[in-house]
């Protein structure tokens, strides 16, 4: 498609010199402009699809950037991007060194808030619509949010504060809600848009308000002509809960139709206090296959074929650590019937789906509520059940009081599944899973497990799970090394490593005897390291209970202790293991890697696990260069 009228919009001002008609042509370019870029980066399709028309429509109204836009989660935002100066940027989306597939206050003026997580975006838009009231500034503050962060009790809690006044009065501040799940046929229509149109206006607002001021010296009637008005709305619109809130409520409207969007949107535009408007839109909106599947071109890992959508691969890839927990859950689930499996919205990404088929009774899905997921489990451990929750590491950090004052303190049995441990390639540091060894070892009663492969994954949750205490299994995003999986469960003796290669050089035969402690996927490289090197190394296996004895050991009998995780190095198993030595009372050197004290960028996770060291060659580095690179250290070069 000829892209013209596309070319010719460098920032969100060029867009409020079109005229309706053009506004229109310009969606429809975007959106195959879109599909194109995405098709050769990969990232995320369907909501960004979805969300065109809405984008073209908040520029041409707003007076962006000085007003304000806050994208809640922020996947959603690549028409944003395209139309504020970004759009030949585009080929590098979410690579090493090129532009965020997420909102970032360092990249765009026009992204005026970080966004990743959910329901995030009310609460600053708040923070923002009363700083510029503070200021005096006559800027205007608009939020963002989707139908699935709306489950989420931090966005209630900041509809809440947002409708109460403050101390410099109401905020002026307007909530988008973008529903994308509810259909569009029974409300939006002609009917639907004069409404809309109608209750976002002046004489609208001023009738109403005016009533009220009247009827206000009659109580009764004041009290009958309100109930009337909210039972009337309410056959209408679904917005007397956001009504009870403060906020004026408008909508649903239809949020790929232009000619709705933008009055309606003018009309909010103008209005002081606190506004919701409610618009429905279509994931995969304009591309027929993701409108038949929008879960399944959520989000592309890589190139695709616009015209015939994802196609299979030739040779099947190596099953995930996700499909390996998938398959265990619904195994374990078989064999014990006490097993309920938990997720906060993320039953593709954490691999039950095939558990929600087969055990429907004892799969809760709770929306975007991680704290609420927490404690939930907690509250069936009491009674004798035996929860697994499903949960992303980077997410289990926002019901970090949940995991210790309603499941540590009370010890209950609890597995926590971490999905997406360590570095999570294009999603970046918004996503990584870098803190959860260093959030949880901490933690009394918590025990941490992190598995080298598949296998090692399978049996190490079904030993989380053979416990009567809480404990986390954390594995990494895509596949390992291609382990067999043994279908058989065996638990593995609790807290307990193994030696899984003996250096060849006994102590004191010239050089420093190394001992490599890999904790979880590092195992491969550190034994491809350790081959370079002809250093010992250990799977420890789990971080806590730390195998103390193996360490101790392998503190005597080498020269130099090498600690390696994916994860952050302070606090982290390194940090356990120096500990373990402390109190032991060895003194040894001790190399500890991992990931730096930085936030990692997104981009092709190889890279970035060498730009680590966290590679074979990286570790292989890192040794020489602390501990020298004496010939005796390494093999000889025909061996290398």
């Amino acid at each position: 498609m000829n892209h013209s009228l596309l070319q010719t919009i460098n920032s969100p001002a060029d867009t409020r010199r079109l005229s309706r008609s053009e506004l229109k042509q310009l969606a429809i370019e975007l959106r195959d402009f879109l599909l194109q870029s995405v098709s050769q980066t990969g990232g995320h399709l369907s909501s960004n699809l979805g969300t065109v028309e809405l984008t073209v429509a908040l520029h041409s109204v707003f007076n962006t950037p000085y007003d304000r836009l806050v994208w809640d989660v922020g996947h959603q935002t690549y028409p944003h991007k395209i139309l504020t100066g970004r759009r030949d940027r585009m080929p590098t989306l979410r690579q090493l060194g090129g532009i965020s597939g997420f909102p970032r206050r360092d990249e765009s003026a026009y992204d005026t808030f970080g966004t990743a997580h959910s329901s995030t975006s009310i609460s600053a838009a708040l923070g923002m619509a009363i700083a510029a009231k503070m200021k005096g500034e006559a800027r205007k503050t608009v939020a963002i949010i989707g139908d699935g962060a709306m489950t989420a009790g931090m966005a209630f809690e900041a509809l809440n504060n947002a409708g109460m006044p403050h101390a410099c009065g109401q905020a002026d501040m307007l909530v988008i809600l973008n529903d994308n799940d509810m259909s569009i046929s029974p409300p939006v229509g002609a009917l639907n848009r004069y409404l809309a149109r109608l209750m976002s206006g002046k004489f609208y607002t001023a009738a109403r308000e005016g009533a009220k001021t009247v009827l206000k010296n009659a109580p009764p009637l004041f009290e009958l002509a309100r109930r009337f008005e909210e039972h009337a709305k309410g056959m209408v619109v679904p917005g007397t809960i956001f009504e009870e809130f403060g906020f004026n409520y408008v909508g649903p409207i239809d949020g790929h139709d232009l000619d709705s969007l933008i009055p309606t949107l003018e009309n909010l535009r103008d209005k002081p206090g606190p506004q919701f408007l409610h618009v429905v839109t279509k994931k995969g909106y304009g591309y027929k296959l993701a409108e038949a599947d929008p879960v399944k071109y959520h989000s592309a890992s890589g190139k695709f074929d616009p015209i015939i959508g994802f196609s299979k691969a030739s040779t099947p890839p190596k099953i995930s650590f996700t499909q390996v927990f998938g398959q265990w859950l619904c195994d374990m689930a078989e064999k014990d019937k006490r097993l309920v499996g938990i997720t906060p919205a993320m039953r593709e990404g954490s691999g039950m789906v095939d558990f929600e088929k087969r055990f429907p009774s004892r799969y809760h899905d709770v929306g975007i509520a991680e704290q609420h997921a927490v404690t939930f489990a907690a509250g069936l451990a009491c009674e004798g059940l035996k929860p697994v929750v499903a949960i992303y590491s980077t997410f289990l950090q926002r019901a970090y009081d949940q995991l210790i004052h309603d499941v540590a303190i009370q010890n209950l049995p609890v597995v926590f599944a971490l999905d997406r441990a360590g570095l999570v390639g294009g999603d970046g540091a918004t996503h990584a899973g870098a803190y959860d060894i260093a959030y949880l070892r901490c933690i009394p009663n918590m025990s941490v497990l992190t598995p080298s492969d598949e296998n090692e994954c399978r049996q190490l949750l079904y030993t989380a799970f053979m416990q009567n205490h809480p404990v986390a299994v954390r594995y990494p995003r895509g596949s390992g090394v291609g382990a067999e999986i043994v279908a058989e469960m065996t638990e593995i003796p609790f807290g307990k490593g193994e030696i899984r290669r003996e250096a060849a050089r006994a102590a004191g035969q010239g050089g420093k005897r190394v001992a490599i402690l890999a904790f979880g996927t590092m195992l491969y490289p550190a034994l491809q390291a350790a081959e370079r090197l002809d250093a010992t190394v250990a799977n420890m296996r789990f971080v806590k209970p730390l195998d103390v004895a193996l360490v101790t050991e392998l503190a005597r009998s080498h020269d130099a202790i090498v600690t390696v995780e994916e994860g952050c190095t302070m606090g982290g198993a390194g940090s356990a293991v120096v500990e373990a030595l402390s109190e032991a009372g060895i003194t040894v050197p001790v190399l500890m890697l991992g990931l730096p004290d930085e936030f990692v960028e997104h981009g092709d996770p190889a890279k970035l696990m060498a730009m680590c060291g966290l590679d074979a060659a990286g570790i292989e580095q890192s040794v020489l260069k602390r501990f020298g690179a004496r010939p005796a250290l390494v093999r000889p070069a025909a061996n290398r």
